[in-house]
Protein backbone atom coordinates (compact mmCIF):
# COMPACT_ATOMS: atom_id res chain seq x y z
CA UNK A 1 0.00 0.00 0.00
CA UNK A 2 1.30 3.44 -0.95
CA UNK A 3 2.07 5.86 1.89
CA UNK A 4 1.95 9.67 1.74
CA UNK A 5 2.43 12.67 4.04
CA UNK A 6 0.11 15.65 4.44
CA UNK A 7 -0.07 18.58 6.84
CA UNK A 8 -2.54 18.27 9.76
CA UNK A 9 -4.78 20.98 8.27
CA UNK A 10 -5.20 18.84 5.13
CA UNK A 11 -7.20 16.36 7.20
CA UNK A 12 -10.64 17.80 7.90
CA UNK A 13 -13.47 15.62 9.13
CA UNK A 14 -13.63 12.57 6.90
CA UNK A 15 -11.77 14.20 4.01
CA UNK A 16 -8.03 14.28 3.28
CA UNK A 17 -6.61 16.52 0.56
CA UNK A 18 -3.24 15.68 -1.03
CA UNK A 19 -1.40 18.47 -2.85
CA UNK A 20 2.08 19.20 -4.22
CA UNK A 21 4.40 16.77 -5.99
CA UNK A 22 2.48 13.75 -4.70
CA UNK A 23 -0.43 14.63 -7.00
CA UNK A 24 1.68 14.08 -10.13
CA UNK A 25 3.24 10.99 -8.58
CA UNK A 26 -0.16 9.45 -7.85
CA UNK A 27 -1.59 10.34 -11.27
CA UNK A 28 1.31 9.91 -13.67
CA UNK A 29 3.72 7.48 -12.00
CA UNK A 30 1.56 5.22 -9.86
CA UNK A 31 -1.47 5.71 -12.13
CA UNK A 32 -3.80 5.20 -9.20
CA UNK A 33 -7.57 5.30 -9.73
CA UNK A 34 -10.73 6.19 -7.83
CA UNK A 35 -11.46 3.72 -5.06
CA UNK A 36 -7.85 2.73 -4.40
CA UNK A 37 -6.80 2.67 -0.74
CA UNK A 38 -3.74 4.53 0.54
CA UNK A 39 -2.01 5.16 3.86
CA UNK A 40 -1.41 8.71 5.14
CA UNK A 41 0.52 10.34 8.01
CA UNK A 42 0.25 13.97 9.09
CA UNK A 43 3.85 14.28 10.32
CA UNK A 44 2.73 15.25 13.82
CA UNK A 45 0.96 12.42 15.63
CA UNK A 46 1.80 8.71 15.49
CA UNK A 47 -1.41 7.69 13.74
CA UNK A 48 -1.85 6.05 10.36
CA UNK A 49 -4.82 7.36 8.39
CA UNK A 50 -6.29 4.88 5.94
CA UNK A 51 -8.15 6.55 3.09
CA UNK A 52 -9.76 5.87 -0.27
CA UNK A 53 -9.19 8.06 -3.33
CA UNK A 54 -12.49 9.72 -4.27
CA UNK A 55 -11.48 12.57 -6.63
CA UNK A 56 -8.44 13.13 -8.82
CA UNK A 57 -8.01 16.74 -9.89
CA UNK A 58 -5.31 18.76 -11.62
CA UNK A 59 -3.76 20.10 -8.42
CA UNK A 60 -5.18 17.94 -5.65
CA UNK A 61 -6.30 14.45 -4.74
CA UNK A 62 -9.33 14.19 -2.44
CA UNK A 63 -9.63 11.09 -0.29
CA UNK A 64 -12.32 9.72 2.02
CA UNK A 65 -11.05 8.75 5.48
CA UNK A 66 -11.80 5.09 6.19
CA UNK A 67 -10.29 4.64 9.66
CA UNK A 68 -7.43 5.72 11.89
CA UNK A 69 -4.87 3.20 13.09
CA UNK A 70 -3.46 4.34 16.44
CA UNK A 71 -0.97 1.55 17.23
CA UNK A 72 1.97 3.80 16.44
CA UNK A 73 5.02 3.01 14.30
CA UNK A 74 7.63 5.24 15.91
CA UNK A 75 10.25 4.19 18.45
CA UNK A 76 9.81 5.37 22.07
CA UNK A 77 13.17 7.18 21.86
CA UNK A 78 14.03 9.84 19.28
CA UNK A 79 17.45 8.92 17.89
CA UNK A 80 19.78 11.38 16.18
CA UNK A 81 22.50 9.97 13.94
CA UNK A 82 25.55 12.24 13.82
CA UNK A 83 27.23 10.90 10.69
CA UNK A 84 30.79 11.82 9.72
CA UNK A 85 30.69 12.84 6.06
CA UNK A 86 31.57 9.79 3.92
CA UNK A 87 32.94 9.66 0.38
CA UNK A 88 30.92 9.24 -2.80
CA UNK A 89 27.17 8.69 -2.44
CA UNK A 90 27.38 6.64 0.75
CA UNK A 91 25.46 9.31 2.65
CA UNK A 92 22.39 8.59 0.56
CA UNK A 93 22.46 4.92 1.52
CA UNK A 94 23.10 5.77 5.18
CA UNK A 95 20.13 8.15 5.32
CA UNK A 96 17.83 5.71 3.58
CA UNK A 97 18.63 2.82 5.92
CA UNK A 98 18.72 4.98 9.05
CA UNK A 99 15.20 6.22 8.29
CA UNK A 100 14.00 2.66 7.75
CA UNK A 101 15.45 1.70 11.15
CA UNK A 102 13.59 4.49 12.94
CA UNK A 103 16.02 7.39 13.31
CA UNK A 104 14.38 10.77 13.98
CA UNK A 105 17.17 13.01 12.67
CA UNK A 106 20.38 12.74 10.65
CA UNK A 107 23.16 15.30 11.15
CA UNK A 108 26.01 15.29 8.57
CA UNK A 109 29.23 16.16 10.42
CA UNK A 110 32.39 17.62 8.89
CA UNK A 111 35.06 15.84 10.91
CA UNK A 112 38.85 16.13 10.72
CA UNK A 113 39.24 12.99 8.59
CA UNK A 114 36.21 13.56 6.36
CA UNK A 115 37.31 13.76 2.74
CA UNK A 116 34.14 15.52 1.59
CA UNK A 117 33.97 19.25 2.29
CA UNK A 118 30.95 21.24 1.13
CA UNK A 119 30.69 25.00 0.74
CA UNK A 120 27.44 26.89 1.31
CA UNK A 121 25.79 26.35 -2.07
CA UNK A 122 26.88 22.72 -2.43
CA UNK A 123 25.86 21.99 1.16
CA UNK A 124 22.37 23.35 0.54
CA UNK A 125 21.96 21.36 -2.69
CA UNK A 126 23.22 18.14 -1.10
CA UNK A 127 20.99 18.61 1.91
CA UNK A 128 17.91 19.08 -0.28
CA UNK A 129 18.79 15.84 -2.07
CA UNK A 130 19.24 14.03 1.26
CA UNK A 131 15.91 15.33 2.53
CA UNK A 132 14.14 13.90 -0.50
CA UNK A 133 15.79 10.55 0.20
CA UNK A 134 14.60 10.76 3.81
CA UNK A 135 11.05 11.46 2.64
CA UNK A 136 11.09 8.58 0.15
CA UNK A 137 12.41 6.18 2.79
CA UNK A 138 9.79 7.42 5.28
CA UNK A 139 7.03 6.72 2.77
CA UNK A 140 8.40 3.27 1.98
CA UNK A 141 8.68 2.28 5.65
CA UNK A 142 5.36 3.94 6.56
CA UNK A 143 6.87 6.29 9.13
CA UNK A 144 4.61 8.73 10.99
CA UNK A 145 6.82 11.67 10.01
CA UNK A 146 9.74 12.50 7.72
CA UNK A 147 13.01 12.44 9.71
CA UNK A 148 14.94 15.68 9.61
CA UNK A 149 18.24 15.99 7.74
CA UNK A 150 20.16 19.07 8.86
CA UNK A 151 22.74 21.08 6.99
CA UNK A 152 26.30 19.80 7.56
CA UNK A 153 27.91 21.08 10.75
CA UNK A 154 31.30 20.95 12.44
CA UNK A 155 32.19 18.43 15.11
CA UNK A 156 32.07 21.19 17.72
CA UNK A 157 28.55 22.17 16.65
CA UNK A 158 27.42 18.54 16.64
CA UNK A 159 28.80 17.96 20.13
CA UNK A 160 26.93 21.03 21.39
CA UNK A 161 23.71 19.73 19.84
CA UNK A 162 24.25 16.31 21.41
CA UNK A 163 24.72 17.98 24.79
CA UNK A 164 21.01 18.86 24.71
CA UNK A 165 19.99 15.19 24.30
CA UNK A 166 19.33 12.81 27.18
CA UNK A 167 22.22 10.51 26.28
CA UNK A 168 24.72 10.02 23.44
CA UNK A 169 27.47 7.58 22.49
CA UNK A 170 30.45 7.62 20.15
CA UNK A 171 31.68 4.23 18.90
CA UNK A 172 35.48 4.22 18.97
CA UNK A 173 37.90 1.40 18.21
CA UNK A 174 39.99 2.12 21.33
CA UNK A 175 37.01 2.03 23.71
CA UNK A 176 37.45 -0.74 26.27
CA UNK A 177 35.29 -3.81 25.71
CA UNK A 178 31.70 -4.50 24.73
CA UNK A 179 30.52 -3.73 28.26
CA UNK A 180 30.62 -0.06 27.27
CA UNK A 181 28.04 -0.70 24.55
CA UNK A 182 25.93 -2.93 26.77
CA UNK A 183 25.79 -0.25 29.45
CA UNK A 184 24.75 2.37 26.90
CA UNK A 185 22.00 0.12 25.52
CA UNK A 186 20.67 -0.51 29.03
CA UNK A 187 20.48 3.23 29.69
CA UNK A 188 18.63 3.77 26.41
CA UNK A 189 16.22 0.96 27.32
CA UNK A 190 15.57 2.77 30.59
CA UNK A 191 14.66 5.90 28.63
CA UNK A 192 12.38 3.84 26.37
CA UNK A 193 10.59 2.31 29.36
CA UNK A 194 10.03 5.78 30.77
CA UNK A 195 8.40 6.76 27.49
CA UNK A 196 6.24 3.63 27.41
CA UNK A 197 5.04 4.36 30.94
CA UNK A 198 3.39 7.52 29.69
CA UNK A 199 6.02 10.23 30.17
CA UNK A 200 4.82 13.16 28.07
CA UNK A 201 8.37 14.08 27.01
CA UNK A 202 9.83 11.74 24.40
CA UNK A 203 13.43 10.87 25.43
CA UNK A 204 16.30 11.59 23.06
CA UNK A 205 19.57 9.83 22.26
CA UNK A 206 22.45 10.44 19.86
CA UNK A 207 24.90 8.20 18.01
CA UNK A 208 28.15 9.55 16.54
CA UNK A 209 29.63 7.64 13.59
CA UNK A 210 33.01 8.57 12.12
CA UNK A 211 33.83 8.87 8.40
CA UNK A 212 36.34 6.66 6.59
CA UNK A 213 39.38 6.73 8.86
CA UNK A 214 37.27 7.26 11.97
CA UNK A 215 37.43 10.01 14.57
CA UNK A 216 40.65 11.55 15.78
CA UNK A 217 41.65 11.14 19.41
CA UNK A 218 41.00 14.86 19.91
CA UNK A 219 37.42 14.53 18.60
CA UNK A 220 36.69 11.60 20.89
CA UNK A 221 38.14 13.53 23.84
CA UNK A 222 35.97 16.54 22.97
CA UNK A 223 32.91 14.33 22.85
CA UNK A 224 33.75 12.55 26.11
CA UNK A 225 34.28 15.87 27.91
CA UNK A 226 30.72 16.81 26.95
CA UNK A 227 29.31 13.56 28.37
CA UNK A 228 29.15 11.59 25.12
CA UNK A 229 30.11 8.02 26.03
CA UNK A 230 32.84 6.21 24.02
CA UNK A 231 31.64 2.65 23.28
CA UNK A 232 33.01 -0.39 21.47
CA UNK A 233 31.27 -2.21 18.62
CA UNK A 234 33.50 -5.27 18.94
CA UNK A 235 36.86 -6.44 17.71
CA UNK A 236 36.18 -5.90 14.02
CA UNK A 237 36.45 -2.51 12.31
CA UNK A 238 33.18 -1.63 10.58
CA UNK A 239 32.84 0.60 7.54
CA UNK A 240 31.19 3.97 8.15
CA UNK A 241 28.08 2.87 6.25
CA UNK A 242 27.87 -0.29 8.40
CA UNK A 243 28.59 1.06 11.88
CA UNK A 244 25.55 3.31 12.20
CA UNK A 245 23.24 0.61 10.90
CA UNK A 246 24.65 -1.88 13.39
CA UNK A 247 24.04 0.46 16.34
CA UNK A 248 20.58 1.52 15.18
CA UNK A 249 19.56 -2.10 14.60
CA UNK A 250 20.51 -2.99 18.17
CA UNK A 251 18.67 0.02 19.59
CA UNK A 252 15.57 -0.63 17.46
CA UNK A 253 15.42 -4.22 18.68
CA UNK A 254 15.94 -3.28 22.31
CA UNK A 255 13.47 -0.38 22.43
CA UNK A 256 10.71 -1.41 20.01
CA UNK A 257 7.29 -1.32 21.66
Amino acid sequence: MQHFFVKPEQITGNKIIITGEDVKHIKNVLRMKHGEEISISNGVDDNEYRAEISQIGEDEIICDLLFVKEDGVELPVMFTLFQGMPKSDKMELIIQKAVELGVARVVPVETARAVVKLDGRKAQAKTERWRKISEAAAKQSKRAFVPEVTLPMTMEEAVRMAGKLDISAIPYELAKGMDTMREFVEKVKGLANRSKDGDSLIPTAGIFIGPEGGFTEEEVTLAAETGIVPVSLGRRILRTETAGMAVLSILMYETEI
